[in-house]
């Protein structure tokens, strides 16, 4: 099996197809958006449209390099993601790279996948493997493509200062045969030193059309049915809140509907001292993930609350709703620039007590 489809990023496609036509794509690029986007599927096509020989429009599908990225085995895509930590004698650059490439065929054999759980991370030796690969000349194509997905999780410690900082020159000065880029749905949990080197760019939630598209492959339904049960289309789209991979992490998903259901409970109850007891439960810095997934999962039930309403007729509620909608995502900018959720939490409290009932 391939890979799944890429649907929608329609803007983004063209942009980069537009940076590639001029030659200004840059060297090391962060593609960051909520957590189910399609933000390392996004990436894969930008490493296949940069390989890509054939006929136009490009990529073509069809050349010997998109046959090779499609079935995840072309030898200058190299991409990395969370794994469990290696064991010290598996800890060699090829023993990594043995690892990720069973781990992307089976990825690729599934179709689509659920994230990776809570444990596994993108260790110092696998980029002290990433460092080794990019000293390398492409085997195949005119370039090679590195892709670090959820690259929030990346562990640099203080005793890997080589490799640290062997990574921080190949993302400052990119090889010209090089193309690095970097996704996350954290982008406050990258340190500084890394997210300084990057240009950032924004992947954007999916909109209802191409939500279905996603949610009617084959091994998408399978893949929800496995994590989530049976669910009728609509069901999914409502719950996939624009990020229809959100839904293969059933457990990271329910929890955090019901975090957000808690925060906005506190909110309605005007009780300050259960806001701030439910402030406090956010956890610090060291939960941000969950935090953020939780944010995702208020702006869906704030939508839920705001149809109903419409369809009660009571269309004075709406401007109110719109407030508490902008109160969410500053709240999300605050969580993805590395501040407190505690903080966080307690300000958006303060500030949905306002406009929720």
């Amino acid at each position: 099996m391939p890979l799944l489809p890429l649907h929608g990023h329609g803007g983004l496609r063209a942009r980069f197809d537009d940076a590639i036509r001029r030659d200004v794509l840059p060297g090391s690029l962060l593609l960051h958006g909520p957590a189910g986007v399609g933000k390392q599927r996004l990436a894969l096509w930008l490493g296949q449209r940069l390989l890509c020989t054939g006929a136009e429009p490009r990529p073509c599908g069809t050349c010997q390099h998109c046959r090779y990225a499609l079935a995840g085995n072309h030898p200058d895509i190299h991409w990395y993601f969370p794994r469990p930590r290696p064991r010290d004698a598996d800890s060699t650059p090829s023993r990594i790279d043995d690892d990720l490439r069973e781990a992307v065929a089976d990825r690729i054999a599934t179709g689509a996948y659920a994230p990776p759980p809570p444990e596994e991370a993108i260790f110092v030796s696998t980029v002290r493997a990433i460092v080794r690969s990019a000293a390398m000349n492409p085997a195949l194509g005119a370039r090679k493509i590195y892709l670090i997905g959820e690259a929030d999780r990346m562990v640099v410690r203080e005793d890997a200062e080589e490799a640290a900082g062997a990574f921080l020159k190949m993302l400052e000065e990119p090889s010209p045969r090089a193309t690095v880029v970097l996704t996350t749905a954290e982008p406050g949990a990258l340190i500084p030193t890394i997210r300084s080197r990057l240009v950032a760019v924004r992947v954007p939630p999916l909109g209802d059309r191409d939500v279905d598209a996603v949610l009617q492959e084959p091994a998408m339904q399978e893949a929800i049915k496995e994590a989530n049960g049976p669910k009728g289309l609509a069901e999914q789209r409502r719950l996939a809140n624009g990020a229809p991979g959100s839904l293969l992490g059933s457990r990271e998903w329910s929890d955090a509907i019901a975090r957000a259901q808690r925060i906005l409970d506190a909110a309605g109850s005007h009780d300050r001292r259960k806001q701030m007891k439910t402030a406090l439960q956010q956890g610090a810095t060291g939960s941000r993930g969950a935090f953020s997934t939780a944010l995702d999962a208020l702006t869906s039930l704030l939508h839920e609350r705001l149809k109903a309403t419409i369809e009660r007729g009571h269309l004075s509620a709406a401007a109110s709703a719109s407030r508490a909608f902008d109160a969410v995502e500053a709240a999300k900018e605050r969580a993805a620039a590395n501040t407190n959720p505690r903080l966080v939490t307690s300000e958006l409290l303060r500030q949905l007590a306002e406009h929720v009932a």
